[in-house]
């Protein structure tokens, strides 16, 4: 939506209709999902998750998506029609789960890889869609720093923000599509912010909006935690790079890839520690919940 060379996405769409009725050139087998909320680092740790020898790599692979469900895309990149940010596993029909078998598995087999590693942050309110898909799926659940996370945002929107065709485009969507929906979806009906879901109606700062994303986003995968522990794996931005080996090493275990010391050296390589971001000014009705949220994951 905010990116250059939308023209070829007709062809995507063309060729991932012919893979749809294909048969599925290979099996997808205990396929990772990197959630959490988007610039906590997710990227990069796809990124050298890719250099495993074993993994193909997609990164918000969102049209691939939009192919399997057409009514997942918040953002608003391929239609203005219905959306859903939490899905469940009823939303995951036959057809549905075929259609991501046949998608994903041509993909593994066009790059040569066992294993597929998807970052995805938003799967993390559409969990039991992906497991009812992918009964075998794992999950890395990413945090980082709340004030680190919503400042990127921040900074995010104002750099890739833009108007286009009358419409605003940046990190909320198109006019805002992905914040109404977290509003309507997520924030409206848990009680746990019914104390300011009419406040957050208003808000207008985007650091403010950032802060109540990634709060709602903590609290979902703290929830998911509970729910699906078996499968999830938190990981801290933070550990990441101040001990990439060890950490690195404890989700190959986790994943169970296969021992691969290129791809942990290529971490260590890469991977660098950031200082904490100073506090911004904050909503007052927001922030108890802000700092209650931080002293839960351990900041």
């Amino acid at each position: 939506m905010t990116t250059k060379g939308q023209w070829i996405n007709p062809l995507i769409f063309a060729h991932f209709e012919v893979e749809k009725r294909l048969p599925q050139l290979k099996r997808v087998e205990k396929p990772v999902f990197i959630l959490g909320t988007g610039r906590s680092g997710t990227t990069i740790l796809g990124v050298v998750l890719s250099m495993h020898r074993d993994v193909g790599f997609l990164n918000e692979p969102k049209a691939l998506w939009h192919a399997i469900y057409s009514d997942e895309d918040v953002i608003g990149s391929y239609s203005r029609g219905t959306a859903h940010y939490s899905l469940n596993a009823a939303d995951a029909s036959d057809e549905v789960k075929r259609y991501a078998h046949r998608l994903f598995g041509a993909y593994l087999a066009s790059v040569f890889a066992r294993r597929l590693v998807n970052k995805y942050p938003e799967l993390i309110f559409r969990v039991p869609f992906v497991r009812e898909i992918f009964p075998d799926a794992l999950f890395i659940f990413l945090v980082r720093n709340g004030w680190n996370t919503c400042a990127s945002i921040d900074k995010w929107s104002a750099r890739y923000g833009k108007q286009k065709n009358g419409e605003v485009h940046d990190w909320w969507g198109v006019n805002q599509r992905k914040w109404k929906l977290m509003l309507k979806e997520l924030i409206e009906p848990d009680p746990y912010f019914a104390d300011i879901k009419k406040i957050a109606a208003r808000f207008d700062r985007h650091t403010d909006m950032a802060a109540l994303e990634w709060v709602v986003t903590m609290r979902e995968g703290m929830r998911r935690m509970r729910d699906h522990g078996d499968c999830i794996r938190m990981v801290r931005y933070e550990d990441l790079v101040d001990s990439p080996r060890q950490t690195l090493s404890d989700i190959a275990v986790f994943a169970g890839f296969s021992e691969d010391e290129a791809y942990v050296r290529y971490g260590e390589s890469v991977l660098r520690s950031a200082p904490r971001h100073a506090e911004f000014d904050m909503h007052p009705a927001l922030r108890p919940m802000f700092d209650e949220t931080m002293q839960a994951f351990g900041y």
